[in-house]
């Protein structure tokens, strides 16, 4: 019977491949007592679970599990639950005496000790429900990566994308089943990947080789991102992401998105920073939606449609602002009102309208105002000539 005096009724038990055999005595006591235990199909083969299991609802929701509190429950995951687990979403909605872990090593550890590598230098991602996109800000010639895989078919399909971007040398260790008697472990080229018969559980560990990857500075090249012109050109966004000195977990409104191009390298700037972009013109949230996704930061940056400052109302307050189109007195001013102190303000402006409003601005909150007037070298001719763009004027404020 369930006592309902007991306050921690929940255990998180990290499960290796090998079973009950791997499990601490206190995991295995966990499990003895469990009224109810929640996992997927294979972990709850793996410890005969019988009526007492409940398998993961699909899509994915640990609903099920804060319903059975009252009652001691067990919940199994792949090795470290807090390593690309479920113990993170879990305890997010339980208080701390509600719940206890007993880890196991995690895929990542396994993966590191089979092969030697030193895990303090390696890049451990999760992409068994991810796309593999989330490894273009990464991927560099000779980074060491160690990632989890959604089924056996996936490794193929690693090797191709990684083909398609540039980096076919690739060295892909494919191993299955770490920690158990099934454990095995392939080695293939990207470009000439031949494996079959894979089975899950596997991970995936990278030697990168080929591309040189995305540099680390800020500024890409304007033809990575998919636009219909509208876009800060590379020498401004490098300056305007100077002046918004983006810092890790920050969040970012980019008013006037245009193409995205400004979230995008906020985004990849620092890690885990977020962006939310508004932009008035459904068409080119198509762009920023792309570019997003072309990145691998889609679940970073959130497209917004419509104009400031009405569209702004509910949102999350940022840590920064910029705006690169559709300034205004009355965004200025409600900006002034609803964003809390030590928020940073960047504007951009190229009309007349917009110098002025933003002169006027800086008369009035002060800041630091600059305009820059650039020119890029191109044929005349015969000969060459310089090819100048418009000014562009650009505020920076902490309010």
């Amino acid at each position: 019977m369930s006592d309902p005096l007991v306050k921690q009724w929940l255990t998180i038990v990290g499960l290796g491949d090998d079973g009950p055999a791997g499990l601490a005595n206190a995991s295995r006591k966990a499990l003895d007592e469990a009224e109810v235990i929640f996992g997927g199909p294979r972990h709850l083969d793996l410890v005969q679970a019988g009526n007492r299991g409940q398998p993961w609802p699909v899509p994915f929701s640990i609903d099920p599990v804060l319903a059975a509190r009252g009652q001691r429950a067990v919940v199994l995951a792949s090795g470290d639950p807090f390593w690309h687990g479920a113990g993170g979403s879990l305890v997010a909605h339980l208080s701390p005496d509600e719940w206890v872990s007993h880890p196991a090593p995690s895929c990542f550890a396994l993966a590191a000790n089979t092969l030697g590598w030193k895990l303090e230098e390696t890049l451990c991602l999760g992409l068994h429900a991810a796309p593999f996109a989330r490894l273009t800000p990464v991927l560099a010639a000779g980074a060491r990566i160690i990632c989890t895989l959604r089924d056996g078919r996936s490794p193929a399909a690693l090797a191709d994308w990684l083909t398609t971007q540039g980096f076919g040398p690739t060295t892909l260790k494919v191993m299955e089943a770490l920690g158990g008697p099934r454990a095995q472990v392939h080695s293939s080229r990207a470009d000439t990947f031949h494996l079959t018969g894979i089975a899950a559980p596997v991970v995936a560990a990278l030697q990168v080789a080929g591309s040189t990857g995305l540099p680390r500075a800020s500024g890409l090249p304007d033809d990575v991102f998919q636009s219909d012109g509208q876009i800060t050109k590379r020498p401004i966004r490098a300056m305007t992401l100077s002046a918004l000195a983006p810092r890790a977990g920050e969040l970012l409104w980019d008013i006037g998105g245009g193409s995205g191009s400004v979230s995008v390298e906020w985004c990849l700037a620092a890690p885990c920073n977020r962006a939310i972009t508004f932009e008035p013109r459904e068409d080119r949230l198509i762009n920023i939606r792309a570019n997003a996704e072309r990145f691998g930061i889609e679940h970073r940056m959130k497209p917004v449609l419509g104009r400031a400052p009405n569209v702004l109302a509910g949102q999350k307050r940022p840590d920064c602002v910029f705006i690169g189109g559709g300034g205004s007195q009355a965004l200025l001013d409600h900006l002034w009102q609803v964003l809390p102190e030590g928020t940073r303000i960047v504007a951009n402006g190229v009309t007349l309208e917009t110098e002025t409003l933003l002169m006027q601005a800086h008369a009035i909150r002060g800041g630091y105002l600059m305009k820059v007037e650039l020119a890029e070298a191109g044929p005349l001719g015969s000969m060459r000539g310089w090819e100048r763009a418009r000014p562009v004027i650009q505020w920076s404020v902490t309010r």
